[in-house]
C-alpha cells in the first residue's frame, strides 16, 4: 500500500517536520538573513557585520577576538583534559571490583544541568574562605584567598598583533577556572562512553600481548587505543561541539565579564542587552558554520561504527 500511496510516510512524518521547520529551519534562515542586514534589521549592509567581527572595533564593549580566543581554548583544553580523565578512570575502573559505584560517581555532575553546576561552583570558587571551599582549602595551606573568576592576569604573555589592534591572551586563571568546572561536568560522559569502547576490545588480543610479554603501558599503546579509537573520535567531536556552543555555564558565573566572553555569550549579549540584531547574527552564524561540519562528521562516524 505504501509503494501504491508514496505520500503515506510523509503524512506519518508531516508533524515532526512541521515542528522541525518552524523551530529549526526557519530561525536559521532568518538568523542568516539578519546577519547581512544592519542592528535594526531594515537596510541591507553586505558583509559589514561580518567585517565588525574580524575588525574588532569596540573592544570594551564587545571585545569579538577575545570571544574567539576564548572558544579557541575552550575546545583546546577541555577537550583534552576531558578525554584524558575519561580514558584515565575508564581503564582504571575497569580493573576494580566496584567499576560500576566509580562509574556512578563520576557519573553524577553530568545528571545536573551546567546551570546548576554554575551555580555550586560559584560558591566554591568565593573569595571569602568561609563560604568559598576552594579559598578555604588554600588558605588552610597557607596561602591567600584568589578571586578565581575575576583574575584576569594572563598566566603568559601572549600578545598577537593583528595590525592596529593587538589581540588579548586567553590564557588567564579565570578562564582555566571556567574549564574546570566544565571538565567536572563532563568527564562522566567520556567515562561512560570509553567505558563502553574499553569493553569492545577483544580479550584474546590482550592476552596475547601479555604473553609476548607487553608492558601495561604498551597494551594501552599498541592494543587498547587502536580498537578505541573511532569511540574517541565521536567524543572528542561532541566535546568540540560542546565547547563552541558553551553558554549557560560562563553566562551564569561570570556573565562574560573579566575577559571571559565566548561566542555564544557576546551573541547574546549583541543580540538581547544591545539590541544589534546584525551583530548578534552574525556570530550566531558563525558558530553555527562551527558547529554542523561536526555535527555532520559524528552521525557519520557514529553510522559507520
Amino acid at each position: 500500500m505504501i509503494g501504491r500511496k508514496w505520500w503515506v510516510p510523509w503524512l506519518w512524518l508531516s508533524p515532526s517536520l512541521l515542528i522541525l521547520g518552524v523551530y529549526l529551519v526557519y530561525p536559521t534562515i532568518d538568523t542568516l538573513r539578519r546577519s547581512f542586514l544592519d542592528a535594526r534589521s531594515h537596510t541591507f549592509v553586505g558583509l559589514d557585520n561580518y567585517r565588525y567581527i574580524i575588525e574588532n572595533p569596540q573592544p570594551f564593549v564587545g571585545d569579538t577576538h577575545s570571544a574567539i580566543l576564548n572558544n579557541v581554548l575552550w575546545l583546546v583544553v577541555f577537550t583534552a583534559l576531558t578525554l584524558v580523565f575519561g580514558l584515565l578512570i575508564a581503564v582504571l575502573a575497569g580493573r576494580v571490583r566496584y567499576e560500576a559505584i566509580v562509574k556512578s560517581a563520576v557519573f553524577v555532575p553530568m545528571a545536573i544541568s551546567f546551570v546548576a553546576a554554575a551555580v555550586i561552583w560559584r560558591f566554591m570558587y568565593a573569595y571569602n574562605a568561609d563560604i568559598g571551599t576552594v579559598n578555604s582549602v588554600v588558605t588552610s595551606l597557607g596561602g591567600h584567598p584568589t578571586d578565581w573568576l575575576q583574575n584576569t592576569g594572563a598566566l603568559q604573555r601572549w600578545l598577537i598583533d593583528s595590525g592596529p589592534q593587538t589581540m588579548p591572551s586567553p590564557l588567564q586563571l579565570d578562564n582555566f577556572a571556567l574549564i574546570f568546572v566544565a571538565v567536572w561536568v563532563w568527564t562522566g560522559f567520556a567515562v561512560v562512553v570509553l567505558s563502553a569502547g574499553l569493553k569492545g576490545v577483544p580479550t584474546d588480543v590482550i592476552e596475547a600481548a601479555r604473553v609476548d610479554g607487553a608492558s601495561e603501558w604498551q597494551i594501552i599503546r599498541y592494543v587498547v587505543l587502536p580498537h578505541l579509537l573511532p569511540t574517541i573520535v565521536v567524543v572528542a567531536t561532541t566535546l568540540v561541539i560542546q565547547a563552541l556552543k558553551l553558554f549557560d555555564l560562563v553566562w551564569v558565573m561570570t556573565g562574560g565579564r573579566f575577559k571571559t566572553d565566548v561566542i555564544a555569550t557576546l551573541f547574546f549579549r549583541e543580540t538581547f542587552l544591545s539590541g544589534d540584531f546584525g551583530v548578534g547574527s552574525a556570530l550566531a552564524t558563525v558558530l553555527l558554520l562551527c558547529v554542523v561540519p561536526l555535527t555532520w562528521m559524528t552521525i557519520r562516524k557514529v553510522q559507520w561504527q
